[in-house]
Protein backbone atom coordinates (compact mmCIF):
# COMPACT_ATOMS: atom_id res chain seq x y z
CA UNK A 1 0.00 0.00 0.00
CA UNK A 2 2.84 2.33 0.89
CA UNK A 3 4.64 1.52 -2.37
CA UNK A 4 1.49 2.31 -4.33
CA UNK A 5 1.11 5.65 -2.55
CA UNK A 6 4.73 6.55 -3.25
CA UNK A 7 4.26 5.62 -6.90
CA UNK A 8 1.19 7.83 -7.14
CA UNK A 9 3.06 10.72 -5.52
CA UNK A 10 5.98 10.22 -7.89
CA UNK A 11 3.61 10.24 -10.86
CA UNK A 12 1.97 13.45 -9.64
CA UNK A 13 5.34 15.15 -9.20
CA UNK A 14 6.20 14.34 -12.81
CA UNK A 15 3.11 16.21 -13.98
CA UNK A 16 3.74 19.32 -11.85
CA UNK A 17 5.79 21.20 -14.51
CA UNK A 18 3.08 20.61 -17.12
CA UNK A 19 0.36 21.61 -14.66
CA UNK A 20 2.27 24.81 -13.84
CA UNK A 21 2.72 25.63 -17.53
CA UNK A 22 -0.93 24.96 -18.32
CA UNK A 23 -2.11 27.04 -15.35
CA UNK A 24 0.17 29.94 -16.24
CA UNK A 25 -0.98 29.78 -19.88
CA UNK A 26 -4.65 30.00 -18.89
CA UNK A 27 -4.09 32.83 -16.42
CA UNK A 28 -1.82 34.69 -18.84
CA UNK A 29 -4.34 34.45 -21.65
CA UNK A 30 -6.79 36.51 -19.59
CA UNK A 31 -4.48 38.81 -17.62
CA UNK A 32 -1.54 39.63 -19.90
CA UNK A 33 -3.25 40.20 -23.24
CA UNK A 34 -3.31 43.98 -22.77
CA UNK A 35 0.28 44.13 -21.54
CA UNK A 36 1.84 42.02 -24.33
CA UNK A 37 0.40 43.92 -27.28
CA UNK A 38 1.45 46.34 -29.99
CA UNK A 39 -0.46 49.12 -28.23
CA UNK A 40 1.54 48.57 -25.03
CA UNK A 41 4.78 48.67 -27.01
CA UNK A 42 3.70 51.85 -28.78
CA UNK A 43 2.70 53.60 -25.56
CA UNK A 44 5.90 52.67 -23.71
CA UNK A 45 8.39 52.95 -26.57
CA UNK A 46 10.15 56.06 -25.28
CA UNK A 47 10.63 54.61 -21.80
CA UNK A 48 11.94 51.34 -23.28
CA UNK A 49 14.43 53.12 -25.51
CA UNK A 50 15.64 55.29 -22.63
CA UNK A 51 16.09 52.25 -20.38
CA UNK A 52 17.95 50.41 -23.16
CA UNK A 53 20.30 53.33 -23.77
CA UNK A 54 21.16 53.56 -20.08
CA UNK A 55 21.24 49.81 -19.31
CA UNK A 56 21.98 47.93 -22.52
CA UNK A 57 23.26 44.66 -21.06
CA UNK A 58 20.52 44.56 -18.41
CA UNK A 59 17.91 45.22 -21.11
CA UNK A 60 19.22 42.29 -23.15
CA UNK A 61 19.11 39.94 -20.16
CA UNK A 62 15.63 41.05 -19.07
CA UNK A 63 14.33 40.81 -22.63
CA UNK A 64 15.68 37.28 -23.14
CA UNK A 65 14.31 36.16 -19.76
CA UNK A 66 10.87 37.64 -20.51
CA UNK A 67 10.74 36.14 -24.01
CA UNK A 68 11.82 32.75 -22.66
CA UNK A 69 9.02 32.88 -20.07
CA UNK A 70 6.47 33.82 -22.75
CA UNK A 71 7.41 30.76 -24.80
CA UNK A 72 7.77 28.39 -21.84
CA UNK A 73 4.35 29.21 -20.44
CA UNK A 74 2.69 29.66 -23.87
CA UNK A 75 1.68 33.21 -22.96
CA UNK A 76 0.13 35.54 -25.53
CA UNK A 77 2.52 37.93 -27.25
CA UNK A 78 5.32 35.83 -28.76
CA UNK A 79 5.06 37.70 -32.07
CA UNK A 80 5.07 41.03 -30.22
CA UNK A 81 8.14 39.89 -28.29
CA UNK A 82 9.95 39.15 -31.56
CA UNK A 83 9.00 42.56 -32.90
CA UNK A 84 10.16 44.17 -29.66
CA UNK A 85 13.53 42.47 -30.08
CA UNK A 86 13.90 44.15 -33.46
CA UNK A 87 12.63 47.48 -32.16
CA UNK A 88 15.10 47.55 -29.26
CA UNK A 89 18.15 45.90 -30.81
CA UNK A 90 17.70 46.20 -34.63
CA UNK A 91 17.58 43.19 -36.95
CA UNK A 92 21.04 42.23 -35.76
CA UNK A 93 21.69 41.35 -32.97
CA UNK A 94 17.94 41.42 -32.25
CA UNK A 95 17.36 38.25 -34.28
CA UNK A 96 20.03 36.43 -32.26
CA UNK A 97 18.36 37.41 -28.99
CA UNK A 98 14.94 36.33 -30.31
CA UNK A 99 16.23 32.99 -31.56
CA UNK A 100 18.11 32.28 -28.31
CA UNK A 101 15.10 33.11 -26.12
CA UNK A 102 12.60 31.17 -28.26
CA UNK A 103 14.90 28.13 -28.34
CA UNK A 104 15.40 28.15 -24.56
CA UNK A 105 11.67 28.51 -23.93
CA UNK A 106 10.84 25.74 -26.39
CA UNK A 107 13.43 23.46 -24.78
CA UNK A 108 12.00 24.02 -21.30
CA UNK A 109 8.47 23.13 -22.35
CA UNK A 110 9.81 20.13 -24.31
CA UNK A 111 11.61 18.86 -21.19
CA UNK A 112 8.53 19.40 -19.03
CA UNK A 113 6.34 17.48 -21.47
CA UNK A 114 8.85 14.65 -21.91
CA UNK A 115 9.37 14.29 -18.16
CA UNK A 116 5.64 14.40 -17.47
CA UNK A 117 4.30 12.00 -20.07
CA UNK A 118 6.49 11.91 -23.15
CA UNK A 119 8.84 9.18 -21.98
CA UNK A 120 6.00 6.86 -20.98
CA UNK A 121 4.05 7.51 -24.16
CA UNK A 122 7.09 6.95 -26.39
CA UNK A 123 7.89 3.70 -24.53
CA UNK A 124 4.32 2.47 -24.96
CA UNK A 125 4.40 3.28 -28.68
CA UNK A 126 7.71 1.46 -29.03
CA UNK A 127 6.37 -1.64 -27.23
CA UNK A 128 3.06 -1.72 -29.11
CA UNK A 129 2.20 -3.65 -32.26
CA UNK A 130 0.35 -2.91 -35.47
CA UNK A 131 -0.41 0.58 -36.74
CA UNK A 132 0.90 2.40 -33.65
CA UNK A 133 4.27 0.71 -33.96
CA UNK A 134 4.44 1.57 -37.68
CA UNK A 135 3.69 5.20 -36.93
CA UNK A 136 6.44 5.30 -34.30
CA UNK A 137 8.93 3.65 -36.65
CA UNK A 138 8.01 6.07 -39.42
CA UNK A 139 8.59 9.04 -37.13
CA UNK A 140 11.92 7.62 -35.94
CA UNK A 141 13.11 7.13 -39.52
CA UNK A 142 12.31 10.74 -40.45
CA UNK A 143 12.90 12.67 -37.24
CA UNK A 144 15.13 15.38 -38.68
CA UNK A 145 12.79 16.03 -41.60
CA UNK A 146 9.73 16.03 -39.35
CA UNK A 147 11.32 18.41 -36.85
CA UNK A 148 12.43 20.92 -39.47
CA UNK A 149 9.07 20.67 -41.24
CA UNK A 150 6.95 21.51 -38.19
CA UNK A 151 9.26 24.44 -37.41
CA UNK A 152 9.19 25.87 -40.92
CA UNK A 153 5.47 25.52 -41.68
CA UNK A 154 3.94 28.82 -40.46
CA UNK A 155 0.55 27.18 -39.84
CA UNK A 156 1.90 24.87 -37.10
CA UNK A 157 1.44 26.56 -33.67
CA UNK A 158 4.71 26.96 -31.82
CA UNK A 159 3.54 25.15 -28.68
CA UNK A 160 2.40 22.18 -30.78
CA UNK A 161 5.85 21.98 -32.35
CA UNK A 162 7.25 21.86 -28.81
CA UNK A 163 4.93 19.17 -27.45
CA UNK A 164 4.71 16.68 -30.34
CA UNK A 165 8.45 15.81 -30.38
CA UNK A 166 8.35 15.20 -26.62
CA UNK A 167 5.50 12.72 -27.07
CA UNK A 168 7.29 10.61 -29.69
CA UNK A 169 10.66 10.28 -28.01
CA UNK A 170 12.77 12.78 -29.96
CA UNK A 171 16.26 13.14 -28.41
CA UNK A 172 16.96 16.48 -26.74
CA UNK A 173 19.90 17.40 -28.99
CA UNK A 174 17.83 16.87 -32.14
CA UNK A 175 15.03 19.00 -30.77
CA UNK A 176 17.35 21.85 -29.79
CA UNK A 177 19.28 21.88 -33.08
CA UNK A 178 16.15 21.67 -35.27
CA UNK A 179 14.44 24.38 -33.21
CA UNK A 180 17.45 26.69 -33.31
CA UNK A 181 17.83 26.38 -37.08
CA UNK A 182 14.18 25.96 -38.00
CA UNK A 183 12.95 29.19 -36.42
CA UNK A 184 15.59 31.38 -38.08
CA UNK A 185 13.50 32.40 -41.13
CA UNK A 186 10.44 33.47 -39.14
CA UNK A 187 12.55 35.12 -36.43
CA UNK A 188 14.47 37.21 -38.95
CA UNK A 189 11.23 38.32 -40.65
CA UNK A 190 9.54 39.47 -37.43
CA UNK A 191 12.74 41.03 -36.08
CA UNK A 192 13.13 43.06 -39.27
CA UNK A 193 9.52 44.23 -38.90
CA UNK A 194 10.38 45.41 -35.39
CA UNK A 195 13.50 47.17 -36.64
CA UNK A 196 11.30 49.34 -38.86
CA UNK A 197 8.80 50.20 -36.13
CA UNK A 198 10.11 53.74 -35.81
CA UNK A 199 8.70 54.63 -39.24
CA UNK A 200 5.47 52.75 -38.47
CA UNK A 201 4.99 54.73 -35.26
CA UNK A 202 5.72 57.98 -37.09
CA UNK A 203 2.94 57.21 -39.57
CA UNK A 204 0.52 56.16 -36.82
CA UNK A 205 0.12 52.71 -38.34
CA UNK A 206 0.12 49.15 -37.04
CA UNK A 207 2.80 46.65 -38.17
CA UNK A 208 1.69 43.90 -40.51
CA UNK A 209 1.99 40.73 -38.40
CA UNK A 210 0.73 38.68 -41.35
CA UNK A 211 3.77 39.57 -43.42
CA UNK A 212 5.09 36.03 -43.12
CA UNK A 213 2.17 34.85 -45.28
CA UNK A 214 2.91 37.29 -48.11
CA UNK A 215 4.25 35.63 -51.29
CA UNK A 216 7.76 37.13 -51.18
CA UNK A 217 8.22 35.72 -47.67
CA UNK A 218 6.06 32.59 -47.76
CA UNK A 219 7.37 31.11 -51.02
CA UNK A 220 11.02 30.85 -49.88
CA UNK A 221 9.85 29.31 -46.57
CA UNK A 222 7.71 26.80 -48.46
CA UNK A 223 10.79 26.00 -50.52
CA UNK A 224 12.65 25.20 -47.31
CA UNK A 225 9.67 23.04 -46.24
CA UNK A 226 9.94 21.11 -49.51
CA UNK A 227 13.65 20.51 -48.89
CA UNK A 228 12.90 19.31 -45.36
CA UNK A 229 10.23 16.92 -46.66
CA UNK A 230 12.36 15.61 -49.54
CA UNK A 231 14.11 12.82 -47.56
CA UNK A 232 10.72 11.48 -46.43
CA UNK A 233 9.40 11.53 -50.00
CA UNK A 234 12.51 9.73 -51.31
CA UNK A 235 12.18 7.05 -48.65
CA UNK A 236 8.52 6.60 -49.54
CA UNK A 237 9.32 6.08 -53.23
CA UNK A 238 12.14 3.64 -52.39
CA UNK A 239 9.70 1.55 -50.37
Amino acid sequence: MSDMTETQKSGLVRYLPLIAIFTAAVIGAFTLRDYLSFEALRDNREALIAFRDNNYLLTVLVFIAAYTAIVTFSLPGAAIASITGGFLFATFPGALFNIAAATMGATLIFLAARWGMGEKLAAKMEASDGAVKKIKDGIDENQWSMLFLIRLVPAVPFFVANLVPAMVGVPLHRFVISTLLGIIPGAVVYTSVGAGLGDVFARGETPNLGIIFEPQILLPILGLCALAALPMVLKLFKK
